[in-house]
């Protein structure tokens, strides 16, 4: 049963695919279960619980009854980060680099925020903040 997980509404729906694609199964072993660069859905697994899903923005809105409000918002400060712990930082943001993500905070060790702690922070083609972590 997938009790949580995080579904990223997302305005360029092929262009997150294709790196969320490309990057996801290296990252945490997900495996795309449904969708299509096409869209509007894709969901990724890993040990049969999902772990990301995708949906396109404007057919959220449609749902939601907001297609009628902005779909971005003023330059403000992060609201939401996606997280993955992986057995290597370096070499994730190196993958995510390759594919499209933008760097943030380049991967540094951190034992003020906890024991053997090293983190990386990028942004995905749509400017979502992603953490890579090992401990």
């Amino acid at each position: 049963m997938d009790a949580l997980y995080p579904r990223l509404l997302v305005t360029h729906f092929a262009q997150c695919f294709e790196f969320y694609s490309a990057v996801l199964p290296e990252l945490i072993g997900a495996k795309l279960i449904t969708g299509t660069a096409a869209g509007p859905y894709a969901n990724w697994d890993v040990d049969d619980q999902a772990v990301l899903v995708l949906f396109d923005r404007a057919a959220m809105a449609e749902v939601a009854g907001t297609t009628d409000l902005p779909s971005t918002a003023a330059p403000a400060q992060d609201a939401v980060m996606f997280g993955c712990r992986v057995s290597d930082v370096d070499a994730s943001v190196a993958l995510c680099l390759r594919n499209g993500a933008s760097l943030v905070a380049a991967a540094v060790d951190r034992p003020q925020w906890g024991p053997n702690l090293r983190t990386a922070h990028l942004r995905d083609p749509e400017g979502r903040l992603i953490e890579l972590q090992s401990y």
